[in-house]
Formats: structure tokens, sequence, C-alpha cells
């Protein structure tokens, strides 16, 4: 069975665990050897920075640099609402008339 696979240097490999509470790998396309996109793929993986030489299994998928970017920029915006929560301060997308402060 063959995989149908493209992918551009600067998109993202991500293998699922393949054990439960195992994390995925994720690792960053460094180069495409083929014109078409298809495998195999040069990936520097996340957790130590190696690279590899990877023809990927039916366990993994390419994200995009562009959907890469958007998920980081969601966690991130996610997060800081979470730390403003904590802090006991409203965050900004959560502000309503009432939160804003009173004009004298």
């Amino acid at each position: 069975m063959e995989i149908d696979m493209h992918a551009e240097p600067g998109d993202w490999l991500v293998v699922k665990g393949t054990v439960v509470d195992s994390p995925d790998e994720v690792g960053h396309i460094v180069e495409v050897r083929r014109a078409d996109g298809a495998p195999p793929y040069l990936v520097r993986w996340i957790r130590d920075d190696h690279e590899a030489l990877v023809f990927p299994g039916p366990d993994a998928h390419v994200v995009t640099a562009a959907a890469k970017n958007e998920e980081d920029s969601h966690e991130r915006r996610r997060i800081s609402a979470l730390q403003d929560a904590i802090g006991g301060k409203p965050h900004i997308e959560q502000r309503t008339l009432r939160t804003r402060p009173r004009k004298s």
C-alpha cells in the first residue's frame, strides 16, 4: 500500500505515538528529495535535534508550515488567556464593557 504524502521544506512531519500516553514525534522537514514532494524527507527531530532520512509510514502525516504557524499562534493565545485568568486579570479577548476602566 502506497501512502499519498506531499511536503515542502519548512513543513512538519508528525508521527503519532504508538503506545498509550506516548507523545507524538515531531520533526521539521529540512529537505525533500523528490520534485513531486513525496518521501523520503530529511527531518530534524525536535526532541533531540537529530537529523534523519525518513520514509514515513501510515502513522505519520505532514503539517504545512502555515498550518503549524496558525496552531502555534492559537496555542500562544490560549496560554496567555490562562495566565491572565490565573493572575486574576481578564484576557483582552474576554473583556466586556464592565471590566474596562471607568471614565472619571
